[in-house]
């Protein structure tokens, strides 16, 4: 929509993601938190998806939502039943920045089956707030994917629609899933988005190398520096790990998501794909 712009906006953008002050500390659990596990927050994570669903929120929402509880638990230590009071007002605060008509408190105690009073949920959200000093504007998976999902589709111009949604909706898929685990905090939400685009595009077409010279381009990832998060989702998709969370897998099986969530996929992908890309100026 800006294209003379996009240059600068994503390199603006790649630099706001490495800012201290918006990472979340990638082993906060085993250093910060003695109450809270790797399998809590997955649960937590897997039930503010059906929040996101149940009240139709966006889902920059849920990106932004999973972005503050990440950071504060990074600072925080938290009791475990105090865990999904931390899920729910920041979800309230994400969606006050995103949504055009946030739900207001008392949906969100409502959604917890009133575990949690209305004072309650208002003095978590001033806490969240004060903590992450009123900044709440950060780049999230679904910011980068936006654009390498774009540069993806362009192979599948010749191809049907089909086709090219089935891609995009694979990587909304993805992406969700990475959100479940833990071993994913650490890694900046580009290479998350660059990671997704390379798995979706292997899942789809197996047989054809799934990274390119324009895709590296526009990332500024090479294959090899994806690999340990793509290995991390393809095993998210397998349910080779966090298979006991049910939330994504069962939205992405529903027809308007193309069914993505049930596509077949190699289990192995072959070492030859993480070979770097040579980029040569003159293609572009």
């Amino acid at each position: 929509m800006c294209q003379h712009y996009a240059s600068d906006i994503y390199d603006y953008l790649h630099n706001l993601e490495a800012e201290p002050k918006r990472r979340p500390l990638p082993d906060y659990i085993e250093k910060v938190q003695s109450e809270v596990t790797p399998n809590m927050r997955g649960i937590l994570v897997d039930w503010l998806v059906e929040v996101a669903e149940e009240y139709k929120l966006l889902t920059d929402t849920l990106y932004l939502s999973i972005a503050y509880i990440d950071r504060f638990l990074s600072l925080n230590p938290i009791s475990k039943q105090r865990l999904q009071l931390l899920g729910v007002s920041a979800m309230m605060i994400a969606s006050k920045y995103e949504e055009i008509t946030p739900p207001n408190v008392e949906e969100f105690c409502y959604i917890t089956d009133n575990t949690y009073t209305k004072v309650e949920v208002l003095k978590m959200e001033a806490d969240i707030l004060k903590f992450l000093n009123f900044e709440m504007g950060t780049p999230t998976i679904k910011s980068f994917l936006r654009r390498f999902n774009r540069v993806a589709q362009e192979d599948y111009k010749t191809c049907l629609q089909t086709e090219s949604l089935q891609l995009e909706f694979m990587g909304c898929y993805l992406a969700e899933l990475s959100l479940l685990d833990y071993n994913c905090v650490k890694f900046l939400p580009s290479l998350v988005a660059a990671s997704v685009v390379f798995l979706s595009r292997f899942t789809l077409k197996p047989k054809t190398n799934p990274w390119n010279a324009k895709l590296q381009k526009y990332s500024g990832y090479k294959p090899s520096e994806l690999k340990e998060c793509v290995l991390i989702i393809q095993d998210l998709y397998l349910s080779r790990r966090g298979g006991g969370l049910q939330s994504v897998r069962d939205k992405y099986k529903q027809h308007k998501f193309k069914c993505v969530a049930v596509a077949p996929s190699p289990p192995e992908i072959p070492s030859a794909y993480f070979a770097d890309v040579v980029i040569e100026v003159s293609q572009f």
